[in-house]
């Protein structure tokens, strides 16, 4: 799966899935421009990408304006000319039922999971469409097939980036350029280390393999769809859950 020669932006990338997809990525050989609202921490993420040899860019960018994400990407072009792989990771909750959620608790969630993937998309897509090439992985959730109370908003963006996938994936096919979705579980955070051992016990019993997938496991789904080995996989969403949601 090498990637030498290849230049992969990734969202959300200064901690959890995104640290992990932009490390794995680099060990495969991309240069990996690294993007976030926390530009410290991308400084740190990015010392460990250069520590496997490969460049990085750390970016700051807030993937909810489009204007943050013109200005983001077109720092990554200026310094490399091009992204052949997109990571549209970044993401943010704002959790609970639906008839107590506020407007601007569904706005700022499908803000940024949802129309932060389309902004960047939109930007990187004329170079992929003239190069006739490239790749685009965006993170949904498993709870976007299953359904989980007190999330409508970010299952309904997890949701449209599954429809997202496949809609773009129809649009560039004939390009070369592939357009897919990585569908994680529960996995083992920071966040999901917190929770009291009560919550962690109900949330492993929906898990068929027992556990929680390590951030690595779902850098690694993302590194397959980014390389030529999945070359002709397009509009697919690749379930890392560990059994709980099966079809």
């Amino acid at each position: 799966m090498g990637l030498e020669g290849r230049v992969a932006l990734v969202t959300g990338a200064s901690q959890g899935i995104g640290r992990a997809c932009a490390l794995t990525l680099a060990e495969s050989g991309a240069d990996v421009a690294l993007a976030s609202r926390n530009l410290e921490k991308l400084r740190s993420v990015a010392q460990e990408v250069e520590a496997l040899g490969r460049k990085a860019l750390p970016v700051a960018l807030d993937v909810a304006s489009g204007d943050s994400v013109r200005d983001g990407i077109g720092q990554v072009l200026a310094a490399w000319e091009k992204v052949d792989i997109l990571v549209n990771n970044a993401g943010i909750t704002s959790d609970n039922l639906l008839m107590r959620m506020k407007p601007e608790d569904w706005e700022v969630v499908i803000r940024t999971n949802l129309d932060g993937a389309y902004h960047c998309i939109r930007a990187v897509l004329p170079g992929m469409v003239r190069r006739r090439s490239g790749r685009i992985i965006n993170v949904s959730s498993v709870v976007a097939q299953l359904g989980n109370p007190g999330q409508a908003n970010y299952i309904a963006a997890k949701a449209g980036l599954i429809g997202l996938t496949k809609a773009v994936a129809a649009e560039v096919a004939s390009r070369s350029i592939t357009v897919n979705a990585v569908a994680p579980g529960f996995v083992d955070t920071a966040m999901t280390r917190a929770l009291p051992e009560e919550a962690r016990r109900k949330i492993l019993s929906l898990v068929p393999l027992g556990r929680m997938a390590t951030g690595r496991e779902v850098a690694l789904a993302v590194r397959f769809l980014a390389s030529d080995d999945a070359a002709y996989i397009t509009g697919h969403v690749l379930n890392v859950n560990g059994g709980m949601y099966m079809a």
